[in-house]
């Protein structure tokens, strides 16, 4: 299942300049999903992260992941019209910058629901080269 960005915002919450998902390539409701974020010149954190040498902050490429993966979860019927919130990071390596003109590819993976709690495993690359993986935990309200 693809979803464009009118889809993806009808699920989540978020909106420019926070909406960091671009499209949905691939999802199974619930349990799997991939996607992707073109990383442009005109991103406002540039401005300041850094003007000389802009880099996408470690923490947005996170916020990029969890917005995936809250994608997913909401996807599920049971769940629509919920928010998913962002309960937790484990384990978050960064293995290399991402800079503008990069197409940020993002995976999530849900390993665990819970009830309203769940887990995610989640990677963002560049290229097929790994920028960022964690595991990220989160609340479903």
């Amino acid at each position: 299942m693809e979803l464009d960005i009118k889809q993806i915002m009808e699920i989540i919450p978020h909106r420019q300049p926070f909406l960091l998902i671009d499209r949905v390539t691939e999802m199974e409701p619930g349990k799997s999903i991939k996607g992707y974020k073109n990383i442009s010149y005109n991103e406002p954190y540039f401005a300041g992260h850094f003007p000389q040498e802009p880099v996408m902050p470690g923490v947005l490429q996170l916020e990029a992941l969890a917005q995936l993966g809250a994608v997913a979860v909401l996807s599920q019927e049971e769940n629509k019209g919920k928010i998913a919130y962002f309960a937790g990071v484990n384990s978050a390596k960064f293995k290399q910058k991402v800079v503008p003109g990069d197409r940020l590819d993002l995976e999530c993976e849900i390993i665990k629901i819970k009830g309203p709690l769940g887990i995610g495993a989640v990677k963002a690359s560049v290229d097929g080269k790994v920028a960022c993986k964690a595991e990220i935990s989160f609340v479903i309200q």
